[in-house]
């Protein structure tokens, strides 16, 4: 009896757990929320034309830009950053993320002022250097 209860609120916190994440998906997707987002582990990639602006390839066709407060030291020569999200793993505006940049007297952390996803037109338009 024991067990078939454990069972039962197992299964119900599973359905609720996948609910919330889809819900989550939804949201990230949804024009209607008025802004757009995406999952960090998504970003497969990067390019940046200077140390203020930061493009981040997500999945196969989005591409979202980053505009720094602040320069950010190396960031146009780096090989390799890490992108911290404040909000769980999720980055929809500037206050959720920071960029981590690996400069030569260690990593810095760089301040994000706004996120935005740049629509096919201006990804086509981007200079080679600053396509991600």
């Amino acid at each position: 009896m024991n067990t078939q209860t454990a069972m039962i609120v197992g299964a119900a916190a599973l359905l609720a757990l996948s609910a919330t994440s889809s819900a989550a998906d939804e949201a990230a997707k949804s024009p209607a929320a008025g802004r757009q987002c995406f999952w960090t582990r998504n970003a497969d990639g990067f390019a940046a034309a200077d140390n203020h602006t930061l493009n981040i390839r997500v999945g196969v066709r989005d591409v979202f830009q980053f505009e720094m407060f602040g320069p950010c030291q190396d960031i146009d020569w780096n090989q390799r950053i890490a992108l911290i999200s404040r909000s769980g793993s999720m980055i929809c505006t500037g206050m959720d993320a920071t960029v981590i940049s690996h400069s030569q007297i260690g990593p810095q952390r760089c301040a994000v002022r706004s996120v935005r996803k740049l629509t096919p037109e201006e990804i086509a338009a981007l200079p080679r250097r600053a396509k991600p």
